[in-house]
């Protein structure tokens, strides 16, 4: 039984902070929680909710985790076992720099980002690797759902449903309806980098690039219906290609309705996803922040979004020498999720995969030395958890 220290109090948090209590209270991997934020009013809503549903306390603290000292600071003077990071991609390497002085291991759910470029990749964190393996600790990049999920689901078709592997794309939809013109279902400072950013896809050996959202086609999702579905560049696509080396194409798709991208082009035309400064009546300013200031928090559209979501793998290759083709998903509903854990089905996908990884870390149900990414591990374990914790998935052949 672990003490787990959760960094970050957002939507995702809540989630993985309330499911990782019912582990608890089912002493199941955990033995003790800490949920830690720089506003720690934030963490003390989250543990009464928690209170008040499930009856079970947890602690909290205040912490910033751009201060990798201060962070090492408290887990020490806790005594925490291990580090849940759901706070900004920009801190990840700052709390990773924490887990290695205090030897605890590490679990996030997003790559690095540098605040002043838009750059998606595992490069910096892959290359505490061995630093990781000399402290005896294990750093598991990418436990949400994409990445995370999906590339679990990509591991379990390499470990049991297929010899090799040669194409896959990976399809996000969500068809939530949370009645505003325009809002992002998590953080919009790293959603609108994101989104805006240049696409990119692997084929036959070399990645190549696509003008922002350019290439598009219709997919029919379960349980959702037809949407067009836009490709984009995202980490896991990294990952997969250096851990399934039979691999010959992987894409990665996501719907946006028409109001967002007329909503996010306009925005982008007069200059507000820029994340460098400019100077405005003497003082100095990040417009992508400031836009951030003025839309929604992501973590109040829970109460207003309907609707669903689907994610999941289109994985086609060889079994015994045949063709095969199949689609992994799971459909996650708003409404229900908001029922549970007062959180929207974006935050839910994520918040609970999060918990799953550091779930089988504690449990020592996934061990290793050194910073690994989701593929590199046995998928069942995982896919058990995730029908268990309310993300079940369906396969269906094509």
């Amino acid at each position: 039984m672990k003490h787990l220290l959760i960094i970050g109090a957002g939507g995702v948090s809540r989630v993985a902070t309330f499911k990782a209590a019912v582990a608890m209270k089912n002493n199941d991997g955990f033995n003790k929680i800490t949920l830690a934020s720089r506003t720690k009013s934030k963490c003390d809503e989250i543990a009464n909710f928690i209170f008040e549903r499930l009856g079970v306390g947890i602690n909290t603290a205040s912490i910033n985790a751009d201060d990798s000292a201060q962070v090492a600071s408290l887990i020490e003077k806790i005594g925490a076992d291990l580090l849940l990071n759901l706070a900004l991609p920009y801190q990840d390497l700052s709390l990773m720099d924490a887990c290695e002085k205090t030897k605890i291991s590490y679990i996030d759910t997003a790559n690095y980002e540098h605040p002043d470029t838009a750059k998606f990749e595992y490069k910096e964190q892959w290359a505490k690797n061995e630093a990781f393996k000399n402290a005896g600790i294990l750093g598991l990049l990418g436990s949400g759902f994409d990445p995370g999920v999906t590339n679990v689901f990509c591991a379990y078709a390499k470990q049991n449903l297929f010899d090799e592997i040669y194409e896959i794309d990976i399809l996000d939809c969500n068809a939530g309806d949370h009645g505003y013109a325009f809002a992002t279902n998590f953080n919009p400072e790293i959603n609108l980098r994101e989104v805006s950013a240049k696409g990119r896809y692997y084929k036959d050996g070399k990645w190549i690039e696509t003008e922002p959202l350019s290439e598009h086609f219709s997919w029919d999702y379960p349980k959702i219906g037809p949407k067009e579905s836009y490709l984009m560049y995202h980490e896991e696509l990294e990952s997969l290609v250096k851990n399934i080396p039979s691999l010959r194409q992987i894409r990665f798709f996501m719907t946006f309705g028409e109001s967002y991208l007329r909503h996010m082009r306009c925005l982008e035309n007069v200059g507000m996803l820029r994340i460098d400064e400019v100077e405005h009546n003497g003082v100095k300013i990040v417009p992508i922040q400031f836009l951030k200031t003025l839309l929604p928090d992501p973590a109040s559209l829970g109460a207003r979004t309907k609707g669903k979501t689907n994610i999941g793998c289109v994985i086609s290759g060889v079994y015994k020498n045949k063709a095969r083709k199949v689609y992994i998903y799971n459909v996650c509903d708003h409404e229900e999720c908001f029922k549970e854990t007062n959180a929207q089905a974006v935050s839910y996908t994520t918040g609970v995969p999060a918990m799953i990884g550091a779930k089988l870390v504690a449990k020592g149900v996934w061990s290793a030395l050194g910073v690994k990414n989701m593929e590199e591990f046995d998928a069942k374990p995982f896919m058990d958890e995730l029908n268990q914790n309310g993300l079940p998935w369906e396969i269906i052949e094509l």
